[in-house]
């Protein structure tokens, strides 16, 4: 039986290189590409099919940003599919970052000059919107989106037949100072990106405890420094190229579900002799933050799936 593998933010960057990967790997995947634009998708699925013409690649619209959008997505996914091995959640949005200049000047003659440029500490701050269900854009699509997707496909990943996995594409950036619990949505603060990805650490610590005993395994992944729309908001192509290496990683998909350490973030690195390879970072977290970030959730699950039935009633 076909292996199901479900990739959000599919059609670009990261996703794109993660599906063809995947396929480099295993051609005799599923792979169900989710992303926000049919068009984009859907020239997406015809690139990866004309460099592998074995493998069974299919599409689903969705934007995490819009909770509808989630709930029909994962409706239409649990009408096609009756189980799902693997969901990588990687779509995710990053504003517009402002570079303060002279802090990188600064940085780049003190000890911590490496630190600065691998976390961009220090350096940025963003200006987050809100989406129409009322939430901090950058919470919505990096973090909430994904949580009701994951919860509305848990007959889908939990079926007890044998462990299924997710994984969050996090990032060096998550930083405990930038995430407040009682302001989990960043509405306080210019490091929304930042905070989302600290969010995502603690939630995926929380579905471990959560659902380990159902068979659902979640880990956390920075694939390293990636030329990407985003990269490239912040600094030009060639400075790209000349301060990191392209690094990749798929060393998870590898890895039985249940030998991963819930605590530890997995990072994509390079020597400097080129050669690539995976390092286990402990997370800095504590799980009973994790466990009440997670009720804090579900909480807000509640109020906004009555908001949106309130509004289907109404009209």
């Amino acid at each position: 039986m076909r292996k199901v593998v479900l990739v959000t933010g599919a059609s670009s960057g990261v996703g794109r290189a993660l599906c063809q990967r995947l396929l480099q790997e295993d051609d005799g995947l599923h792979l169900c590409l989710a992303c926000r634009n049919p068009d984009r998708a859907e020239a997406a699925r015809a690139a990866l099919l004309a460099a592998c013409p074995s493998a069974q690649i299919t599409a689903v619209q969705v934007d995490v940003s819009d909770l509808r959008s989630v709930l029909r997505a994962a409706a239409e996914l649990r009408r096609r599919f009756q189980r799902l091995d693997c969901v990588y959640l990687n779509a995710g949005i990053m504003p517009q970052p402002q570079l303060d200049v002279s802090a990188l000047l600064l940085g780049l003659f003190s000890r911590k000059v490496i630190h600065m440029l691998c976390t961009a500490e220090g350096l940025l701050t963003q200006h987050d919107k809100v989406t129409a269900d009322g939430l901090q854009e950058v919470f919505a699509t990096n973090v909430f989106g994904h949580f009701l997707l994951v919860r509305e496909l848990e007959p889908l990943l939990c079926r007890g037949d044998g462990p299924a996995r997710l994984v969050w594409t996090s990032s060096r950036n998550a930083r405990k100072a930038n995430f407040s619990l009682q302001d989990f949505q960043h509405r306080g603060g210019q490091e929304p990106y930042s905070s989302s990805k600290y969010a995502m650490d603690l939630l995926s610590v929380a579905l471990n405890r959560k659902l380990n005993q159902r068979g659902l395994y979640s880990s956390v992944a920075c694939p390293g420094t990636m030329l990407t729309n985003m990269t490239y908001g912040i600094l030009p192509a060639f400075v790209w190229t000349l301060l990191m290496p392209i690094i990749w990683l798929v060393w998870l998909f590898r890895q039985k579900p249940e030998s991963l350490d819930p605590l530890s973030k997995y990072l994509s690195a390079t020597s400097g002799f080129g050669s690539t390879y995976v390092t286990a970072q402990q997370m800095d977290l504590d799980e009973d933050t994790a466990e009440r970030f997670y009720h804090s959730l579900l909480e807000l699950e509640t109020h906004v799936k009555a908001t949106l039935q309130g509004a289907d009633a109404q009209s």
